[in-house]
């Protein structure tokens, strides 16, 4: 038996004027002859967004989703150069406890970030690194603002090849040693759709004891060998996590577009990764990543209401027991 929990990423298309990634452009903010009030308006701007969160996890909590991505978009240019003196957590310190305290009072639920692909931390780029490092420490604050125990919440992808894959991995381990404690912490892994495969990955977290978001739609995009085959290692790198496994599951948007992510996630996805599985995990938390969000979720959840194998327990929580 094996328990999982479904998951959508950052918004809701079923919750109204609830976007936590609202935003303001360098051009906007620069528009504006009174920095002081284009800083508030920032401000304002960062303070709904956190708002909209907290609706969004008593949307989850309602419809029975204990698992959720935030946006990295929470706060409007943070890493601009131009506003390394802005202390913008001061101004988001109530949005925050609130978001805090519902976590609090909601200990089962699941939240994290995925942040964007510019975030390398396999460069030979020092400056590349040193604002990659930056842009981490950024999520690392907000969790910490977010009572959320920071240790494996921020997946990444390993970067970019660089010409030699092989080096690139190299120079991953090399840049390893220059991370932060605490942000090495923080990190967990993901095989990408063209690059680094589901082979590159697991050398990565089981060198550097970084567990594994295994990401079946983008290993059918760029296989190495069968994923069944390295399940129980993958599962494996969780061994020492607070967390339960986590993977990632999409469909293919169409025949011309295989890589880009369709609305809904077909349920054959999560009944492929379950055979895969044989029980080697108590517990995975799938991530749906659907153009449609939330409401692929509950698609997906009243299909397996009807599959053999899965017996729902409660909204997007199942038992499953497959062979």
């Amino acid at each position: 038996m094996t328990y999982i929990r479904l998951g959508y990423v950052a918004m809701s298309v079923e919750l109204q004027n609830a976007s936590p990634s609202q935003t303001m452009t360098y051009a906007q903010f620069s528009k504006l002859k009174d920095r002081e009030a284009a800083v508030r308006k920032l401000e304002r701007i960062a303070q709904s967004n956190l708002h909209n969160c907290l609706r969004l996890l008593k949307h989850n909590e309602a419809s029975g989703i204990e698992f959720f991505r935030f946006s990295s978009k929470l706060v409007p240019l943070v890493d601009h150069p131009d506003l390394a003196d802005w202390p913008y957590m001061n101004a988001l310190k109530q949005e925050a406890a609130e978001i805090k305290q519902y976590l609090i009072e909601h200990p089962y639920m699941r939240v994290d970030f995925h942040p964007d692909h510019f975030i390398v931390l396999n460069s030979q780029d020092k400056e590349v690194l040193r604002s990659s490092i930056k842009a981490l420490t950024f999520h690392y604050r907000m969790l910490k603002a977010f009572g959320i125990f920071p240790k494996h919440r921020c997946v990444l992808h390993v970067g970019g090849g660089y010409n030699d894959k092989e080096q690139a991995l190299e120079q991953f381990i090399l840049n390893w040693a220059h991370v932060p404690a605490p942000i090495q912490e923080m990190i967990i892994l993901e095989n990408d759709d063209t690059l680094f495969g589901a082979d590159d990955v697991l050398y990565l977290c089981e060198k550097l004891g970084i567990p594994f978001v295994f990401d079946l739609h983008h290993h059918k995009m760029n296989p190495q060998g069968e994923f069944e085959e390295k399940w129980e290692r993958i599962a494996e790198t969780w061994g020492h996590s607070p967390l339960p496994v986590k993977v990632h599951l999409s469909s293919p948007k169409d025949a011309k577009n295989p890589k880009a992510h369709a609305d809904y996630v077909e349920v054959t996805e999560i009944v492929e990764l379950m055979k895969g599985n044989k029980r080697a995990a108590e517990q995975i938390d799938v991530m749906l990543e659907a153009k449609l969000k939330d409401a692929a979720v509950f698609r997906m959840a009243e299909e397996l209401k009807h599959t053999p194998g899965f017996k729902q327990i409660k909204g997007a929580c199942f038992n499953v027991s497959l062979l």
